[in-house]
C-alpha cells in the first residue's frame, strides 16, 4: 500500500442543532469532546440524526486519498455488533481495505456526534467505544513497514493503550504524517506533541487554532519561524486564509476558493489532508500539494458530512 491509516474507528452520526443546544449541553463550538456511553446517549436522544457514515479523522483522509485512486489501507478496532460490521462494509466500499480483525469486544464500537450549527461549524461529542482501545496487539509491523507513509492522528494520544498502538507504528514505518486533530487535544498533550514534531514526524498537518496552541503564541509570522526552526514539513490551515507550508527555509502559501456554497466544514481538515498527501505520495511540489489539498477541502464543504459522494 502507498498510505496505511492508524486511527480510531469511529461512526460518525450527522444532527444539524442550534447554537442553544450546544449552550444547553455545555458544549464548545467547534471542538471535540470526549463523553462516556450514558452522557452520549442522553445527548443524542434529543437529536434527529441526518445520516451515519464510516468516520473518524484518519480514516476520512484515507478515503479521499482512496477517491483520488491511491492504494490505501486503515487500521482501527471495532465490536463486531451491527456498527462495527457496517462500518467495515463502508470503508470496503471506497475501496480501503480494513487491515484488522473484527471479533466480538466487551464494549461497543465507537460513535461520533457531529454537530452542524446554522453558521456550518461542526462541535463534536465523541464516544470512544473499543476504538479507543486498540494497542500494538492491533499494529501488523509487516504491513506498515511495507507502505511509503503511516499516517496518525492525534487523538490517538488521548488514552493508554493507543499511545502503544501510536509509538508500534512509529518504529515501524518509513515515513511518518501525523495530524493535530484539536486545539483541546494539543493542549493536553503540548510536550510529547512538540517532541513528536520536532523528532519523530516528517509531515505535521494542523490548523491554526492548533499550531498555536502548539508553539504558545497567537503571532502567526511566529508559528513560521518556529516551523522553519524545527526544519520538517508542516501544514497549516488557515480556512478563508489559506494554507501555508513550511519545509526548511521554505514557506509556501496557497489561496483560499472563493464564492464557494459552504455547508459544513465537517472533514475540511480531513480531506485538505487527503488532498496534500495524494501531491505528496505522488512527487509532486509543495506548491501543487497545497493546491490538491484545498480542491479536496472546497468541496467537501459544500455538502454535508466528510465524504466526496
Amino acid at each position: 500500500m502507498q498510505i496505511i491509516g492508524i486511527g480510531n474507528a469511529i461512526v460518525d452520526v450527522i444532527c444539524k442543532v442550534t447554537d442553544e443546544f450546544l449552550i444547553d449541553h455545555a458544549l464548545i463550538k467547534s471542538t471535540m469532546k470526549l463523553v462516556d456511553e450514558n452522557e452520549f446517549k442522553k445527548i443524542l436522544s434529543n437529536l434527529k440524526i441526518e445520516n451515519t457514515v464510516s468516520g473518524g479523522s484518519v480514516a476520512n483522509s484515507i478515503v479521499g486519498l482512496s477517491q483520488l485512486g491511491n492504494d490505501v489501507g486503515f487500521i482501527g478496532k471495532v465490536n463486531n455488533d451491527d456498527l462495527g460490521r457496517s462500518y467495515v462494509e463502508g470503508l470496503k466500499r471506497e475501496k480501503v481495505k480494513y487491515c484488522n480483525e473484527v471479533k466480538d469486544e466487551p464494549i461497543h464500537t465507537g460513535t461520533c456526534l457531529i454537530l452542524i450549527t446554522p453558521d456550518h461549524e461542526r462541535t463534536m461529542v465523541t464516544y470512544l467505544g473499543i476504538a479507543g482501545k486498540i494497542s500494538d496487539k492491533d499494529i501488523d509491523e509487516q504491513l506498515v513497514r511495507e507502505a511509503n507513509l503511516t499516517f496518525l492522528e492525534g487523538y490517538l494520544w488521548d488514552e493508554g493503550e493507543p499511545i502503544k498502538a501510536f509509538e508500534k507504528a512509529l518504529k515501524h514505518s518509513n515515513e511518518v504524517a501525523m495530524s493535530l486533530s484539536d486545539k483541546f487535544c494539543v493542549d493536553r498533550h503540548k510536550k510529547s506533541f512538540l517532541l513528536l514534531v520536532k523528532d519523530h514526524l516528517d509531515i505535521t498537518f494542523a490548523n491554526e487554532q492548533e499550531i498555536c496552541s502548539l508553539f504558545g503564541t497567537e503571532d502567526f509570522n511566529q508559528v513560521i519561524r518556529y516551523a522553519k526552526d524545527i526544519g520538517k514539513l508542516i501544514v497549516i490551515t488557515r480556512s478563508d486564509k489559506g494554507s501555508v507550508a513550511v519545509e526548511g527555509g521554505q514557506v509556501y502559501e496557497c489561496k483560499a476558493q472563493e464564492n464557494l456554497n459552504i455547508v459544513d466544514v465537517t472533514g475540511a481538515g480531513d480531506l485538505f489532508a487527503a488532498g496534500f498527501l495524494h501531491g505528496y505520495i505522488n512527487q509532486k511540489r509543495i506548491e501543487i500539494c497545497l493546491e490538491e489539498g484545498t480542491e479536496m477541502a472546497s468541496k467537501v464543504i459544500q455538502k454535508i458530512g466528510a465524504r466526496l459522494n
